[in-house]
């Protein structure tokens, strides 16, 4: 394969003018310098080894002061499992509280009515809640096409219990919902029983950010309110003595990059005291009786948190959180958000050389309710799409790091790239007759995704620049 480019705007000594058109048709851009500085001493070792991450929405990036403080702790101290009165295990409880009190703080939520519930992942979070939320045949489970499969898997918990599932569908190109749609599910008579509602505040896969406005009013209307918060808080503030939802998901990993396997579940007390758990373990309760198969179960987060907590990361959250504190989340959104501004015009307007469009764009093409998150599929000179594996691959040549796929959204994908029922059960019905690389092969016959470019807290100029170069080597496009 060949790719040829029929211009070369984007060439590396255009790149000093484009960044002075760039700062004037953005000038808040030129406020968030601190972060090129943060960049060259915390994150240099992306420039060290020419890389252009991309990725953000996929995993955050760690400062290397997070790192230095973290392992300090760790060298200086000798810490015990939590779940004792020994001196190291009340040492590591000192630390796990002090985290937990800090996620609280950074959110601004009151512990009068909030609980921090730390668990392996914005997942286990989502998890937590469905297996635990008293689902019945009387309850409804309502939730939006863009979610992410984590939060769509609460359905099986839902229907399991004979709960009535609705899905409220996002319209092409903006994947923004269709407002009468899910009024209209709101609105929807309920009989007794318990309702939840589960939205994200920023979509995974098109950077939509929904109204947090529906927070309120699903609950005016008896509604639980679960919030996805996974893809908006890295570059977005979530203030929760202003919004005020019952359940809020989220990874720490995708806020400051370290540590992976911890996230938590934000829970409103009153809210959580409707979750009844399906079982219980280690941590989770005072005690408990074989002979008498009896049990009491722990006070307060305690009885969310099963077996023993990744307690010796647990101090490693505050550390990350209070890095993100001291640059400012205000400033991460600023930058990234003129960042992708640039990038949608410049992406948006590439053309071949008959005039066709050579990007196909799913989201909003301004920056009114949206994210640092662009999602597209490239389009060759004959308006096919090239599959969005193979640009990632072709992205790789360039030390680019995008992402390729559905990003574990499948109702935003199939919603963007126009699959129809039918079609989606067409697919399925093979699969029994296939093998699992039969399947795949399947799948891979037509694009089942897009192409992400996320920006996160020191993308620059430069890295968008860099994309610009990549994407343009798609004009005229041939293969031979």
């Amino acid at each position: 394969m060949v790719l040829t480019s029929a211009n070369t705007r984007y060439a590396p000594e255009f790149m000093n003018e484009a960044f002075e058109g760039f700062r004037k048709r953005f000038p808040a851009y030129d406020a968030t310098r601190s972060l090129d500085e943060l960049r060259a001493t915390e994150y240099a070792r992306l420039d060290k080894h020419n890389q252009v991450y991309l990725d953000y929405t996929g995993g955050g990036l760690y400062a290397e002061s997070q790192l230095r403080e973290h392992m300090g702790l760790m060298s200086d101290n000798t810490f015990g499992n939590p779940h004792s009165t020994n001196a190291t295990s009340m040492a590591m409880t000192h630390l796990v509280e002090s985290a937990r009190r800090y996620v609280l703080e950074f959110f601004n939520a009151s512990p009068d009515e909030y609980q921090v519930i730390f668990t392996q992942n914005s997942s286990g979070a989502l998890k937590l809640v469905g297996e635990s939320y008293p689902f019945d045949a009387d309850s409804n489970y309502l939730l939006t096409f863009d979610n992410h499969n984590s939060v769509n898997g609460i359905r099986e918990f839902a229907q399991g219990r004979g709960a009535t599932v609705t899905y409220t569908p996002v319209i092409p190109p903006e994947m923004r919902l269709d407002d009468s749609v899910l009024e209209t599910a709101l609105n929807m008579p309920k009989s007794g029983g318990n309702h939840l509602f589960a939205f994200p505040a920023q979509s995974n896969f098109s950077g939509v950010q929904h109204p947090l406005e529906w927070i309120e009013k699903a609950q005016k209307l008896g509604w639980d309110v679960m919030l996805d918060a996974a893809a908006f808080v890295p570059t977005n503030r979530l203030d929760l003595s202003v919004w005020h939802p019952d359940f809020v998901d989220l990874s720490f990993y995708k806020i400051c990059g370290y540590p992976t396997g911890v996230g938590c579940l934000i829970a409103r007390k009153d809210t959580l005291e409707k979750l009844r758990r399906p079982w219980f373990a280690g941590g989770t309760i005072t005690c408990a009786s074989v002979q008498g198969e009896s049990l009491d179960r722990a006070p307060g987060p305690a009885a969310y948190e099963d077996g023993t907590l990744n307690y010796l990361s647990l101090p490693a959250v505050e550390i990350g959180l209070r890095h993100i504190a001291s640059v400012g989340v205000e400033t991460i959104h600023a930058r990234v958000m003129a960042l992708t501004g640039w990038l949608i015009e410049e992406l948006t307007a590439l053309r071949h050389a008959n005039g066709s469009l050579v990007i196909d764009l799913y989201g909003p093409t301004t920056l009114d309710m949206r994210g640092a998150t662009i999602e597209v599929n490239f389009l060759d000179a004959d308006g096919l799409l090239i599959r969005d594996t193979q640009v990632e691959r072709l992205a790789n040549q360039y030390q680019i790091s995008l992402r390729a796929g559905c990003h574990c959204n499948p109702g935003a994908r199939e919603m963007a790239l126009g699959y129809t029922l039918d079609d989606v059960q067409e697919c399925m019905a093979k699969r029994p007759n296939m093998t699992y690389e039969q399947f795949i092969e399947l799948l891979d016959e037509r694009s089942i995704g897009g192409v992400r470019a996320s920006l996160g807290i020191v993308t620059n100029f430069a890295d968008v620049y860099r994309y610009m170069q990549f994407a343009e080597t798609f004009v005229d496009y041939t293969e031979r």
